[in-house]
């Protein structure tokens, strides 16, 4: 991914997801612009350099809008904030590296992100019926089919972003941390010398002329003169592992006050599920090994529980952002803010990033239809194959019920500009 958010499981992976190059520099929160809190600007055609276009695994089948389930019943909540920011993915112009995850193709995107900057709606109260209406428009319906040609009916399952509570100092019940990117990690992109191995990226530290694997958690623990710069101290170490396992999460502070804790970088470490180690030791059987559960037994077990965390070697790092849009979720893999319900990770073999989708699944546990139109904003390392999808639930506890619960069937749509021909990717 580089993926902010991990996908929504104790059993989920963790990927390798960011940078490029070998470097250990790390960019500062503050020499990055928030895309969500800027304007739409549209570049002309000419500002858009035209790249090699990049092979997607899947096909498409054009179909009428009728052919959407539920399509006419979707309240198209959040829908043109998420749409605009979008747009404002769309619109910057692609590196052609390989190294990157495809991205819809920015030009044929533009006369769409130009009508849409014109249109004069409002983000926050646009008309659901003029927002449809521009849509139909603007936009044609194509079927996901995977490589055989058939329809790409997948798995759907769901992440969110979580809370804890947290302290800028270690005190009191606060004694769990959560790291910034150490200065000495390196992140090595193997594409730039071996092109095919382009999107392959390693993690590791120098020893002397060697590049080494980087410390793992229980080495990270165990060397306070090694150990990163602490962000926040959490009050509760399964909260705060959970929270490196969906990559990114709100942190409330003693004031009351809100930071949010993005996904910076990782160890590259592999994961390892704490729920096996737990099982294995036999502490709890597996199918017992749920969140409140793994907590309980933490606060009866606290000798342990350092033990517990290091069974897991992978460590995630973060960066902090304020939080200046409660509706907006952490950046995905595209760089745009995720928006709940309105945003889904998808494999970029086949769906490019940016591209707007029609999702028809069911909500988690249940034959009730879940239907909605939705951005293709992230991506994650369990989330392959035509049509596999994580949908984002939003933020908190009632986001993260229904995340840990999705596990269904769903069929995927590509909304693509109507005279721009099929889907395609740069």
């Amino acid at each position: 991914m580089r993926k902010i958010l991990f996908s929504a499981t104790v059993f989920g992976l963790l990927s390798a997801c960011s940078s490029v190059v070998i470097s250990p520099e790390v960019q500062a929160p503050g020499q990055v612009p928030d895309i969500a809190a800027l304007p739409l600007t549209v570049p002309t055609l000419d500002a858009l350099p035209e790249t090699p276009a990049r092979p997607l695994v899947g096909k498409f089948q054009q179909v009428s809008w009728s052919a959407l389930p539920g399509w006419q019943e979707d309240s198209l909540d959040h829908v043109w904030k998420a749409f605009i920011n979008n747009c404002k993915g769309l619109m910057r112009p692609v590196s052609g590296s390989l190294a990157q995850q495809a991205r819809a193709t920015p030009r044929v995107w533009q006369p769409v992100c130009a009508a849409a900057a014109r249109s004069g709606f409002d983000t926050e109260s646009a008309s659901t019926v003029a927002v449809r209406q521009f849509l139909e428009q603007q936009l044609q319906p194509w079927r996901l089919l995977d490589a055989s040609g058939k329809p790409a009916r997948n798995t759907v399952t769901g992440y969110y972003e979580p809370l804890v509570h947290a302290s800028r100092k270690r005190e009191g019940a606060y004694q769990w941390p959560l790291y910034g990117v150490p200065a000495d990690l390196l992140t090595i992109d193997l594409g730039s010398v071996y092109p095919e191995l382009a999107g392959k990226r390693i993690r590791g530290k120098l020893d002397g002329r060697r590049v080494v694997p980087y410390d793992t958690r229980a080495q990270i623990a165990a060397s306070p003169e090694r150990q990163p710069e602490v962000l926040a101290w959490v009050n509760d170490p399964v909260e705060a592992f959970f929270l490196q396992i969906q990559g990114s999460g709100r942190a409330q502070l003693p004031d009351g006050s809100m930071i949010r804790l993005a996904y910076a970088d990782h160890n590259g470490r592999p994961y390892a599920s704490i729920a096996t180690w737990l099982a294995n030791k036999g502490e709890m059987p597996l199918a017992r090994a749920s969140m409140a559960n793994i907590k309980a037994w933490a606060r009866n077990n606290p000798a342990r529980v350092q033990e517990m965390l290091n069974a897991n070697p992978a460590m995630v790092f973060f960066r902090e952002e304020a939080i200046i849009d409660p509706e907006l979720g952490p950046k995905g893999a595209y760089a745009i803010p995720l928006i709940g319900q309105r945003s889904v990770a998808v494999d970029t073999t086949f769906v490019p990033l940016g591209s707007p989708l029609y999702l028809a699944t069911t909500y988690p546990g249940s034959n009730r239809p879940l239907q909605r139109l939705v951005m293709a904003q992230d991506t994650g390392a369990a989330i392959k194959g035509a049509g596999r999808t994580d949908f984002y639930w939003g933020f908190g506890d009632e986001a993260g019920a229904e995340a840990g619960r999705m596990k269904q069937n769903g069929d995927t749509w590509v909304l693509w500009p109507r005279q721009a021909g099929a889907p395609s990717a740069r």
